[in-house]
């Protein structure tokens, strides 16, 4: 009996985190299943792209993961059963799965907030089916040559970087973006000076200190009584982490993302490890990690990190739990990157322009070549566990290897 590790979700930090522990420990005591409700890997940062009808690589994961070992199960997990120590899936691979190490990795959605209408009506970019849902839309807004009205609503960076790039791509579309307090309110004065620039050159229209109070398919109704017209309304007012983690009974927050210690162990179930979006972590300034990629990857290699340790009776390394800067792409041409103090807070300074879009694109770059080449330098000889494979985590001795 191998001891059973089992990733649910293949985003960025699920297929990271499985690469990187099937590329430290030997195959010869463990066996790495990944579980996924798509056999593709989504580039989820350039998804704006993808509905303003751009084309993106899109890897199979069965490329990704060929030659590693790890076992590719394409389901849909509807329930995690702490107690037996089994994943129910649904879908193509449904059945149940038994694990001894579960890394919990199964993202966010978006968040409607309670708002009518928003998932009768309103198009999202958290998942690349809902994304080319968006384009199919546009592109036939685009077919009847009469132009169409898009509203974006939500201006973090997700909603600046679907209005910059719908835009930017479809310029015979009116794009309104929707902001709740003052447009790039997080940003610099700088940085958002550049961001009303980009604005202004794209021809799109900022309402600020606005909120929407329904969505209708054809209107928006905002708070005072007044509407707007819409062909698209595009929600990206928030994210929702998923409902299992508090369903199966793992200690969450309020918004049910996994309380768990420094090394990202859950604080309750102390074989459960979770990383990304779902995961309630605390960085080395004090404060909540934001729900991002470059969290994504700080905490994956913080529970690869622990992972390895405690099986192979190694002294657990902290890695770095930081968020030093958030780039956006503002179309293909145009971006900002603006700097963050240990406050969480902006920095004055900020790069803007090309340079921030070419340090953007390689980000992205990098990103999807990390994921996509998750067993990149394979050592000779990979670590041993220390005692029966099939024991739990805690019960670890001396290294053998």
């Amino acid at each position: 009996m191998k001891h059973r590790i089992v990733v649910l979700g293949a985003g960025y930090a699920g297929a990271y985190a499985a690469g990187n522990l099937a590329r430290r420990l030997s195959p010869k005591d463990t066996v790495i299943t990944v579980v996924n409700a798509v056999p593709h890997f989504v580039q989820r940062m350039r998804l704006p792209q993808v509905a303003a009808g751009q084309e993106i690589e899109v890897p199979k994961l069965a490329d990704v993961f060929a030659d590693t070992g790890i076992r590719l199960r394409l389901a849909r997990v509807t329930a995690v059963d702490l107690e037996r120590r089994l994943v129910a899936m649904a879908g193509t691979d449904a059945g149940e799965l038994g694990y001894d190490t579960l890394v919990y990795a199964l993202g966010s959605h978006v968040a409607d907030h309670g708002v009518p209408g928003v998932a009768e009506h309103a198009f999202d970019v958290t998942g690349r089916p809902s994304a080319l849902r968006l384009c199919e839309r546009l592109d036939s807004l685009d077919r009847r040559g009469e132009g169409g009205s898009v509203v974006v609503v939500g201006d973090g960076l997700t909603g600046i970087e679907t209005a910059t790039e719908i835009a930017e791509s479809r310029p015979g579309l009116s794009v309104t973006l929707i902001a709740r307090r003052q447009l790039g309110a997080r940003l610099s004065a700088g940085a958002r000076g550049h961001l009303r620039r980009a604005c202004d050159r794209l021809g799109i229209t900022v309402l600020e200190h606005t909120s929407v109070e329904a969505v209708d398919a054809t209107l928006l109704r905002c708070a005072g009584g007044t509407t707007l017209a819409s062909d698209a309304t595009v929600w990206t007012a928030g994210f929702a982490v998923n409902p299992i983690a508090a369903d199966s009974g793992l200690e969450v927050t309020e918004n049910g993302q996994i309380v768990v210690d420094r090394t990202m162990r859950s604080i309750s179930h102390p074989n459960v490890y979770a990383i990304g979006d779902s995961v309630h972590a605390i960085g080395d300034n004090g404060r909540p990690m934001p729900m991002s990629c470059a969290s994504a990857g700080y905490t994956s290699r913080q529970a690869i990190e622990a992972i390895v340790a405690r099986l192979t009776g190694r002294t657990i390394t902290n890695t770095k739990l930081v968020y030093t800067y958030n780039h956006i792409s503002l179309g293909r041409r145009d971006g900002i990157l603006q700097m963050i103090d240990h406050e969480g807070q902006a920095k004055p300074t900020y790069q803007g322009g090309r340079k921030a879009a070419r340090v953007k694109a390689g980000i992205l770059t990098t990103a999807l070549w990390a994921t996509s080449h998750p067993t990149y330098g394979l050592p000779r000889r990979r670590r041993r566990l220390t005692t029966a494979p099939n024991t739990s985590a805690e019960k670890v001795g001396r290294v053998t290897a």
